[in-house]
């Protein structure tokens, strides 16, 4: 969602960063574009306005215009104050009572039974044993789709007969969470297409029975500027606790995620980056905004693969690595673990310095290259994956046959594999008795 404006700021302030001392001018001409490229991005008016005098403010002291590094340190403040605009209110996710209440509430299409469900698997980690409740009997799809969902993750659903109010399938709802020792309930609302009374109302009376100790407004970050007006009319009807923002990976501009929470003064406590049931994250607003401004997250990295992979596979890698015994058979495992972790753009994100390539490293899985990859390395033998030194030409031609690529594609592919072992060997010392592809059977 942040590309068009991570490449903008990326290219303003990097050529700040190389340059050391830099005059009051460099820094007005710098900001000039900042702020075009944050409302081409489409963030509130007031918000860059309050933005962008905070930053010049911070940049053109003397500190700054007269240190060896001025560059880097105007792109500093700019992170700073970035985080500062991402970082209002209590970002804390409360599961207090018996059963703890999480009432979802938004429009229709805003992604709140996916991300009841997302929410629910979320907590599920953190140990706690949700129930979901499908509270929108007007729209009979929305309660199958969350069952389905509920059987997918393996956690209960509750449902009612139609004809029930909304308000006693939630009671019964609670009834079942306690009867059944669940300690989280996990309300997935009925939405409408426009905002109106009766809506407010039923969400109103909702809240008011329920008590919820969250209460979180989901927005799709990609209606632009109307989420404002979205977000303060539900304040107005609930007293809500955050904001969920869903397709956050979408194509939008993206400028109304980054200043919802600044207008409305609601917290934004969670991100949905994608159709997955895991994709779903707590809000870090440091950690975003050095993301948009391709200063990696490694922190976010670091947790997807902990979730991801498992410990001994981690250490049996390490060693493989180490003894230079790494095949293509682990390569293609490693592909799969990664795939797990999510999308690849998504990864190169988080990378610090990698911003710029994520685009590029996705139009490339979306163009197939590594299902091409991974066509290949099945379509061998497993001796063929363990030491590519025994493929002849017929092997090779077989196996293009077989993952319907080309013998070229086969080719680059062992050749390039073949230059990441030799690398491997020299950082690694080299290791005696070894063949250049693999271990020796």
């Amino acid at each position: 969602m942040f590309d068009h404006l991570s490449d903008r700021l990326r290219d303003v302030l990097g050529r700040l960063s190389g340059r050391g001392r830099v005059s009051e001018a460099d820094v007005d001409g710098a900001l000039r574009e900042v702020r075009l490229a944050l409302l081409e991005a489409d963030v509130n008016y007031r918000v860059v306005k309050d933005f962008m005098a905070r930053v010049r403010e911070r940049a053109v002291g003397v500190e700054v215009l007269e240190s060896l590094n001025a560059g880097q340190q105007v792109i500093k403040i700019v992170h700073d104050e970035l985080t500062a605009i991402l970082s209002v209110g209590d970002r804390t996710f409360r599961l207090a009572g018996s059963p703890a209440i999480v009432l979802l509430v938004g429009l229709q299409g805003s992604g709140k039974t996916t991300s009841a469900a997302k929410l629910a698997r979320l907590v599920t980690k953190q140990g706690r044993r949700p129930l979901l409740v499908a509270a929108d009997p007007y729209r009979p799809a929305a309660v199958e789709q969350l069952r389905t969902l509920g059987r997918n993750l393996d956690i209960p659903v509750h449902s009612s007969a139609s004809g029930t109010s909304v308000l006693d399938i939630c009671r019964e709802g609670v009834r079942q969470a306690r009867n059944s020792g669940r300690d989280v309930l996990i309300v997935d609302t009925a939405g409408r297409l426009t905002l109106d009374l009766a809506l407010m109302a039923e969400i109103r009376g909702l809240a008011q029975h329920l008590e919820p100790v969250e209460s979180l407004l989901v927005v799709d970050a990609m209606v632009g500027q109307e989420s404002v007006a979205i977000a303060q009319a539900f304040a107005e009807a609930v007293p809500l606790t955050g904001l969920l923002l869903t397709k956050i990976d979408g194509d939008a501009r993206g400028g109304a995620a980054l200043s919802i929470g600044a207008v409305s003064g609601l917290p934004v406590k969670f991100l949905g980056t994608g159709e997955r049931s895991d994709a779903l994250e707590a809000f870090h607003p440091d950690r975003l905004a050095g993301r948009i401004l391709g200063m990696g997250d490694v922190l976010s990295l670091v947790e997807r693969a902990q979730e991801t992979y498992d410990q001994k596979q981690a250490e049996d890698l390490a060693h493989k690595l180490q003894r230079n015994t790494f095949t293509l058979e682990d390569f293609l495992g490693q592909m799969q673990q990664l795939k797990r972790m999510g999308p690849l753009g998504q990864l190169l994100e988080m990378v610090p310095g990698m911003g710029g390539m994520a685009k590029e490293a996705q139009q490339a899985v979306e163009g197939g290259e590594l299902k091409r990859i991974e066509a290949i390395i099945q379509s061998m033998t497993r001796a063929e994956r363990r030491d590519p030194s025994i493929l002849t030409g017929a092997r090779r031609r077989r196996i293009a046959r077989g993952s319907g690529t080309t013998l070229q594609d086969v080719n680059r592919l062992v050749k390039q594999f073949g230059e990441m072992q030799r690398m491997m060997r020299q950082l690694g010392g080299g290791k005696r008795g070894m063949l250049p592809f693999g271990p020796r059977r």
